[in-house]
């Protein structure tokens, strides 16, 4: 399939240049000399990427971008401007640029952004047509079809970089790896590594390798992530926190598909997909200087949002029983308490709940109390009863332990929890107190 490029840019030579580039590769390649021409071109010709200078005689370029936009939502644009900052960044990442490059820009790295626009553009075509028509083969019983949808879809473009978003405990690592066990990746290895979890030196070196000496510790070279992996994937969890000295080794490796072990001075291909996860907001990391605007543009070719649990009620009891180990059941009771809790650890909460009440069980029924659940949406407020008379401090105290014992079901770790307070502190406090509390 051809694809289709519009430049507008006021700079003649500039603009000419594009075309003449771009018409090379055999992309069908027009221009424009302010945002007025360039919108008109962009509705009879509907281009598959425009490239739109940000200094225009009649129009700001973010103006202008807003425009394009606003009359297609789904196009991409790449931005180029010769006052990059920060703050303009942001407003074309607001806007929807697709991404955003320096002039004098280089040709490679322009031609490599146009075809990654091309193909996001494709991509959203899809999943819109997905969305659209629906799908005939079967779902997994605890995901929603439009995620597992966007799992297809990524599986089968196994070039894509992958940016997976959500609370923590929305499950996904296990995406990811779902991604990779369904692509044409998934004979070659899967590896991950927490960007949080590890020092700059450290996670660079699990990441790329390193050469003996490298650092004091280096007592012989080591293969990084991205050689284990080979032609497989490569998972970098909280990727919102990785260090500022890292991401651009990172942007490197998607842009070039090159790498040096740390130390090194041999250039190293990569050949691995990357899929990224975190439970922050990228765009706001980038508006607070945490995170580099070009990096988040790299990793955002195709995106998967993955709702809490408490947004997915209804998949809540199909879920519960996928996770029951063989021979447990749920009693009507746990079932309407599984239904009605917020569940803030989502799905990862869910499954530790599951197991935990199994055990407790010991092969009986599972009952509320074995859930240790609150038995309200919102955990409760523990209150002393009304009373007339007087009572100690230490009276208090305990009336409002056994309470919060009795809303948790005995569980001291969710009675802690409710009262605000250490396990331990609860644990000490119950050794002062009569048997029929402790």
């Amino acid at each position: 399939m051809t694809i289709s490029l519009l430049v507008i840019d006021d700079d003649e030579s500039v603009r000419s240049t594009l075309v003449e580039f771009f018409e090379t590769f055999g992309y069908t390649a027009r221009g424009a000399s302010t945002a007025t021409e360039g919108r008109r071109l962009a509705a009879e010709h509907a281009p598959d990427v425009v490239l739109l200078d940000l200094r225009l005689p009649d129009a700001d370029g973010v103006r202008a971008l807003e425009a394009l936009r606003a009359d297609d939502p789904d196009l991409a644009v790449i931005v180029l401007t010769g006052y990059a900052d920060v703050r303009t960044a942001v407003a074309a990442m607001q806007h929807g640029a697709a991404d955003l490059l320096e002039k004098p820009v280089d040709l490679e790295l322009l031609a490599a952004a146009v075809s990654r626009a091309a193909e996001r553009s494709r991509l959203r075509q899809e999943v819109a047509l997905l969305r659209a028509h629906g799908r005939d083969d079967a779902t997994p019983p605890v995901m929603a079809p439009t995620v597992s949808d966007l799992i297809d879809l990524a599986a089968r473009n196994p070039e894509a970089p992958i940016l997976l978003q959500g609370e923590t405990g929305t499950g996904k690592g296990y995406i990811a790896r779902q991604i990779h066990d369904r692509s044409v990746r998934n004979q070659s290895p899967y590896v991950e590594i927490n960007c949080a979890s590890l020092s700059a030196t450290f996670f660079e070196s699990e990441l790329f390798g390193h050469e003996r000496g490298a650092f004091t510790d280096a007592r012989q070279a080591k293969r990084g992530l991205l050689e284990v992996a080979g032609e497989g994937t490569v998972f970098l969890d909280e990727i919102a926190e990785l260090s500022p000295e890292v991401q651009p080794r990172l942007l490197k490796v998607l842009e070039e598909r090159t790498f040096r072990r740390l130390g090194g001075t041999t250039t190293l291909r990569s050949a691995a997909r990357v899929v990224v996860a975190t439970h922050q907001s990228l765009a706001d990391a980038v508006a607070e200087r945490r995170f580099r605007a070009d990096l988040y543009y790299r990793l955002q070719v195709l995106t998967i949002t993955l709702p809490p649990l408490r947004e997915r009620q209804d998949e809540i009891l199909t879920m519960a029983m996928a996770m029951l180990p063989k021979g447990s059941s749920l009693t009507n009771e746990a079932e309407d308490a599984l239904a009605v809790y917020r569940w803030p650890g989502n799905i990862r909460e869910l499954k530790n709940t599951i197991w935990r009440a199994a055990i407790l069980a010991e092969g009986r029924p599972i009952e509320p109390a074995h859930l240790g659940l609150a038995q309200a949406a919102d955990p409760p407020t523990v209150t002393s009863a009304p009373t007339t008379e007087p009572r100690t401090l230490e009276q208090a105290e305990r009336a409002v332990i056994r309470q919060a014992l009795t809303a948790s079901g005995g569980n001291r770790t969710h009675a802690a929890r409710i009262l605000g307070i250490a396990r331990s502190t609860l644990l000490e406090k119950l050794k002062r107190f009569p048997p029929d509390i402790a």
